[in-house]
């Protein structure tokens, strides 16, 4: 059997996200009990020079999304960076699980060899789709999702290796 490139994106950013949104309510639990303003959060980060929560989730949304219309060749849709509070990153974050769910598999399968082009504040990065997918788009999905969790666990929330997998 073949894994196709939607089967190998769509749901794994799906989950993902689903993932950290449970990470999150767990963390707002977290803050509740303790007493504590959860949108607190929100700007903990791991060390002074990291980018706090809330960026760790919108840059998370933001790969998964625009990731995805890349590949698919269409324009991403915006989501504007005004999230202030755990309510509104968690609208965030079910918003993109959403625009993902909007997608088809025949509007990725085949884009494999197909360019997409990835463009950053120094220029545009051209890629085939899948090393796009293997090399960039995932590996950083994942990498601001497990910082969202490392947050977190710093910050104390009751939050295990199970959490961040989900269940199945």
């Amino acid at each position: 059997m073949t894994i196709s490139m939607y089967q190998a994106s769509v749901p794994v950013f799906v989950r993902g996200l689903t993932n950290m949104a449970d990470v999150l309510k767990k963390g707002e639990a977290f803050a509740k009990d303790k007493g504590q303003n959860p949108d607190g959060l929100l700007q903990q980060r791991l060390i002074f020079d990291m980018l706090p929560l809330i960026k760790q989730i919108q840059i998370g949304c933001d790969t998964a999304a625009r990731g995805t219309a890349r590949m698919a060749g269409t324009e991403p849709k915006s989501f504007p960076d005004t999230e202030t509070t755990l309510e509104q990153a968690l609208a965030r974050i079910h918003g993109t699980i959403d625009y993902l769910k909007t997608f088809k598999p025949e509007q990725l399968d085949g884009c494999e060899d197909k360019t997409v082009i990835h463009k950053t504040r120094s220029g545009e990065v051209p890629f085939k789709g899948i090393d796009y997918l293997r090399d960039y788009a995932l590996p950083n999905f994942f990498f601001h999702c497990t910082t969202a969790y490392d947050i977190l666990r710093v910050a104390g929330a009751p939050v295990g290796k199970k959490d961040y997998l989900g269940s199945r």
